[in-house]
């Protein structure tokens, strides 16, 4: 049993912010956001302020049989080789020196004129990242090898992978493939044919951070896993194309869970979008399910939004990593992020490719 005192960093890319803000932002310790129940087996998150669906979190554990109806096995981790080397020149977070547990920091990412175009660098080098990411992407390709290629094009553009080091995760992207919902960490793994691969890319250039993800087609995908990404991409579409000035955040969660409820597919509950910028995550907390939090939308804020939609079971495992998380029922997930600028018209895609 993990306890939430042994509890290490982790998660953190999709509901828990830096820790790291200067001035007068608070910042929420990973470990106070979470309490132990020694007789039901489970760590559950502590709600210090309304975050509707992000309870009840299921205990670190793994099943190992096969997929029902399915010729699929389960995915089981490879081999992680070492974290890679950064050039000292290169601008580093906070959070890569600091030993400090990431925490959420509050206050929204609203920008001058120079930190949007900050912004708009970091989000258009993650894009065309990203892009060559998904090129790359066919059977027997190792995740690790993914990794590589990324790491090398990140320092090549003097920015710094942003996942490397926080909270102690030891790549430079993440790559989850088929019932992994997020967080996955490159390995010796190799791509098969049908395999799907989500592949999670964010990029700190010039003190901002920009973040993105894809969900990719490997080989001869069945039609089950094609209908599942196309519908989570539409998903992140419409609930950018209500975002504008004044509207209120719930108003993503309920856009999302709409259009899946046409299709029966399952909105995870437990990993959220955030505000980002010169933190790698802030608030808001960007529910993407049906919520009445409160919240409305600031001209010149930039945040994330990131559904992560399953055929099968919502419920997260966690795997011994610490990192990885994969459906309770070895179900498919895909995922698809952008980072938006609140415009006076709307949005901008600042990660569009």
């Amino acid at each position: 049993m993990v306890g939430a005192s042994s509890l290490h960093p982790k998660l953190v890319s999709s509901f828990v912010g830096d820790g790291l803000v200067s001035g007068s932002a608070r910042v929420l310790p990973l470990r106070s956001l979470f309490r132990c129940d020694q007789g039901r087996k489970r760590v559950e998150l502590r709600l210090l302020r309304p975050l509707s669906g992000l309870a009840d979190f299921l205990f670190s554990r793994r099943n190992v049989d096969d997929i029902a109806g399915s010729k699929r096995k389960r995915l089981k981790p490879g081999k992680v080789s070492p974290p890679r080397l950064v050039p000292k020149h290169i601008l580093q977070p906070p959070y890569v020196k600091s030993r400090q547990p990431p925490g959420i920091a509050s206050g929204p990412e609203i920008h001058d004129e120079k930190g949007i175009e900050c912004m708009r660098a970091s989000g258009k080098l993650a894009a065309q990242v990203l892009e060559f990411a998904g090129v790359l992407v066919k059977p027997g390709i190792k995740t690790d090898e993914i990794d590589e290629a990324v790491h090398q094009m990140i320092i090549d553009n003097g920015a710094y992978p942003s996942p490397l080091g926080y909270g102690g995760f030891p790549k430079s992207v993440c790559t989850s493939v088929n019932e992994c919902i997020c967080h996955g960490i490159p390995d010796s793994r190799a791509l098969e044919d049908g395999d799907i691969i989500n592949i999670d890319v964010t990029v700190f250039l010039n003190g901002y951070h920009g973040d993105t993800s894809a969900t990719f087609f490997c080989g001869e995908v069945e039609e089950e896993a094609k209908k599942l990404v196309e519908v989570t991409k539409e998903c992140l579409d419409k609930a950018i194309s209500i975002c504008a000035p004044g509207v209120e955040f719930k108003k993503i969660g309920r856009t999302i869970n709409d259009h899946a409820d046409k299709y029966g597919y399952g909105v995870v509950r437990q990993f959220v979008g955030h505000g980002v910028g010169r933190v790698f995550h802030a608030d808001p907390v960007v529910l993407h399910h049906r919520n009445n939090d409160r919240g409305r939308m600031v001209l010149n804020q930039t945040f994330t939004i990131e559904p992560m939609l399953t055929i099968g079971s919502i419920n997260p495992v966690m795997w011994d990593d610490q990192w990885t998380v994969v459906t309770e029922d070895g179900s498919l997930s895909a995922q698809f992020e952008h980072t938006i600028l609140i415009t006076e018209d709307g949005a901008e895609i600042l990660t569009q490719s």
